[in-house]
């Protein structure tokens, strides 16, 4: 489910599970936590891509109502925040829920032109974690981030850049070139700066309100009843319950 490449100082990890359109599941979340610790061994910077027409389309529904799920994602989503190398998202297509999380995981982000963003947790009766919402508010505002879940809107990738969630606009072989600028530069400064950059405040704990409120929609009829109307190809219909 995964390709690893390497060119020079740059490792490529690419999401390879077209078939559910680069969904994550807990073996794919498992192998990209372990892949991308293996290359922060030896590369200067790893780049992150999805194969196929879409970067990943967030988690996969089938199967990832767990705890377990929900701890190896935010597991592997820590890592490559922590890693000491810089790593770059190449979204092509679209990145989705635990998609967008993986690019808010990662250092920087180039997006195709033609692609787009989207956390549509509120349609699916579910919500994300604290860390999330922070982060992604740090990246692109308070205002955007509140249309992107609040509203459970999309965002092109030319809003995007905008907003300041993407640094670039371009390809997978853009954003392999520029890892290959930037593995040039100086590794202990880059090693400085992510951990500087990373310590926003987006890791503290969340209160008991907070916890409780995230568990109530995960385990809510709401979120029964999406997954039956995803089934059955209609639209939810929520209660609040």
């Amino acid at each position: 489910m995964l390709g690893v490449s390497r060119d020079g100082e740059v490792i490529t990890i690419e999401l390879q599970r077209p078939q559910r359109r680069n969904a994550l599941n807990l073996e794919l979340v498992t192998q990209l936590r372990a892949a991308v610790e293996e290359a922060a061994e030896s590369a200067r910077v790893i780049v992150l891509t999805g194969q196929g027409s879409i970067f990943s389309a967030g988690a996969d529904l089938d199967g990832v109502y767990s705890d377990e799920f929900l701890d190896g994602l935010m597991g592997m989503l820590h890592t490559i925040e922590t890693v000491p190398v810089p790593v770059i998202s190449a979204v092509n297509g679209g990145a989705l829920g635990a998609g967008v999380q993986l690019t808010l995981a990662s250092d920087l982000r180039v997006l195709a032109p033609d692609s787009y963003i989207a956390i549509p947790a509120a349609k699916l009766g579910i919500s994300v974690d604290r860390w999330t919402v922070r982060r992604l508010s740090t990246l692109i505002g308070s205002g955007p981030a509140r249309t992107m879940l609040l509203g459970a809107e999309t965002i092109s990738a030319a809003d995007a850049y905008s907003f300041g969630f993407a640094n670039r606009l371009g390809t997978l072989a853009d954003a392999q070139a520029w890892a290959k600028s930037i593995a040039e530069l100086a590794p202990l400064s880059l090693r400085h700066m992510k951990l500087v950059f990373n310590d926003d405040g987006t890791r503290d704990a969340d209160t008991l309100e907070q916890r409780e409120a995230l568990r109530a929609a995960w385990s809510s009829e709401d979120a029964q009843e999406a997954r039956v109307a995803r089934k059955e190809k209609r639209t939810a219909r929520f209660t609040g319950r």
